[in-house]
């Protein structure tokens, strides 16, 4: 049984901005640039500069 995204959010470490993509191809970008979040409710896709990601952004996604 797979999970299905309630919603699809993260922290951006540099600039502490909360981003979510709530629609497909719903593509959202924090406000210093450095990390995004793409996919909505369907596919849970992150940008980020350099491995690892955890230096860059904290996950918030939510689960049904």
């Amino acid at each position: 049984m797979s999970k299905t995204i309630k919603r699809n959010v993260i922290r951006c470490k540099h600039c502490n901005d909360v981003i979510e993509s709530k629609n497909q191809h719903d593509f959202r970008r924090c406000k210093c640039g450095r990390v995004a979040v793409d996919g909505g409710l369907e596919y849970a896709k992150r940008s980020f500069p350099s491995s690892p990601a955890e230096e860059h952004f904290e996950e918030l996604m939510e689960y049904e």
